[in-house]
């Protein structure tokens, strides 16, 4: 093992012992839940990383998200024309001039929004989420509805996930919502993926295979995360997973669910439009006050604030402040934004291991925005936990980060420089 990488290992640890301090030191935290957590994030990575199966499978599901984003392609430039990526009335004047990320880049959402409906509907998406809920809950011992809504983040977003489970969430302990909402804002789900596959594809090799690695590994992490800063006290109670398995059924028809798997796409994808306007827009005006004042941004007090994170996770110490400053502009703005800069930038300064690190840090909705979408939508769902609801919303941001840093540890630790 390798000097960083023995690096990222005692990250992983230090992270580790970060969370419990958050908690308080609790007590009541149990080792199962610590050596539960800690192995399954490993074997996550070992097996996804490095058993060539698993490996050979990234190519294949590259080739799906490369097809994917060209039918998307066709769709949009026969209704936008060159605006969508049809062929252009004049010359290029430099590689990806031509590219509009709202007419060709986010429209993806559309078709993966209805894709993800179909495969619901023929439930081969809650066959995989009931599988990974029942090794979280015998791993961990959380209740059936805490494991299952944290497998679903997996493949679905931060409220869709607690949608799934809604008839137990007015049930779920204090600690075990926190381990819902922990899960939810440190995964992505599956439609955001794709598109952030697709942006980073030039940069980072296997790029939507690893961002699902990412995911997968972030729920035990997540878990871990939230079960150390909010132990589950003495009396709460861990009913089986079978309560919550059977994922209810949302539509009546393969037409229908392409339907409103439709809609739902829209609804995001206008959504994701008017966020990062607005948060850009935010930290640019925020940056014209700070830096005339201080000679600061955000951005580079985040890459202050953050860089004990970076170096944790096992980047180089010459490398820690351009990671740092990108994990910063997740949480002030979004993940979106942070993407989009590594592939504009190429990584530039950051060695190819350090950018794999990076990407899976990155992978969480572990920002401001996205915790006011998870708060309101789960209040929404849940009226009678609200105050709960409320109070958990920052501390699971926090957790969150934590988790996300210690999915980047994780893959620093297996990955030779």
């Amino acid at each position: 093992m390798s000097a960083l990488q023995m690096q990222s290992g005692l990250g992983l640890l230090a992270l580790t012992l970060l969370a419990w301090a958050l908690g308080g030191f609790h007590r009541r935290t149990s080792w199962r839940v610590v050596l539960a957590g800690l192995g399954l994030q490993i074997l996550f990575a070992a097996a996804l990383l490095h058993i060539p199966p698993l490996r050979a499978g990234f190519a294949l599901l590259g080739g799906a998200v490369n097809g994917l984003a060209a039918a998307t392609r066709a769709g949009t430039s026969f209704v936008f024309g060159y605006l969508g990526g049809g062929p252009l009335p004049f010359a290029e004047p430099f590689p990806g001039a031509a590219f509009i990320l709202f007419f060709q880049g986010l429209p993806l959402v559309l078709v993966v929004g209805a894709l993800a409906a179909v495969l619901y509907h023929w439930r081969v998406i809650p066959v995989i989420v009931e599988a990974l809920a029942r090794l979280l809950t015998r791993a961990f011992g959380l209740g059936g509805a805490a494991g299952f809504a944290t497998a679903a983040n997996v493949f679905v977003g931060m409220v869709e996930a607690p949608l799934l489970v809604r008839p137990w969430l007015a049930r779920l302990s204090l600690s075990e919502m926190f381990v819902v909402m922990t899960a939810g804002l440190a995964t992505i789900a599956g439609n955001m993926l794709v598109v952030y596959a697709v942006i980073i594809a030039p940069v980072v090799p296997d790029a939507a295979g690893q961002l699902l690695t990412a995911s997968l590994i972030s729920a035990p992490a997540a878990v871990l995360v939230a079960l150390l800063m909010r132990p589950r006290a003495a009396g709460d109670p861990a009913p089986g997973v079978e309560e919550a398995a059977a994922a209810p059924r949302l539509y009546d028809s393969t037409m229908e669910a392409l339907v409103r798997g439709t809609q739902d796409g829209l609804a995001l994808l206008l959504g994701i439009m008017a966020t990062l306007i607005v948060f850009v827009a935010l930290v640019a005006l925020a940056n014209m006050v700070l830096e005339p004042l201080t000679g600061l941004t955000l951005q580079r007090i985040c890459a202050v604030l953050f860089w004990p994170l970076a170096f944790a996770m096992g980047i180089p110490a010459e490398q820690a402040g351009t990671v740092a400053a990108s994990l910063g502009t997740k949480v002030v703005v979004n993940e979106f934004v942070a993407y989009l800069e590594l592939a504009q930038s190429g990584g530039l300064g950051l060695s190819e291991r350090s950018r794999l690190i990076l990407t899976y840090a990155l992978c969480g909705f572990t920002n401001f925005a996205s915790v006011g979408i998870m708060l309101g939508g789960m209040v929404a769902m849940c009226p009678e936990r609200r105050a709960d609801i409320v109070k958990l919303g920052l501390p699971a941001l926090l957790a969150a980060t934590i988790a996300c840093c210690m999915t980047g540890a994780v893959v620093g630790m297996l990955t030779a420089p």
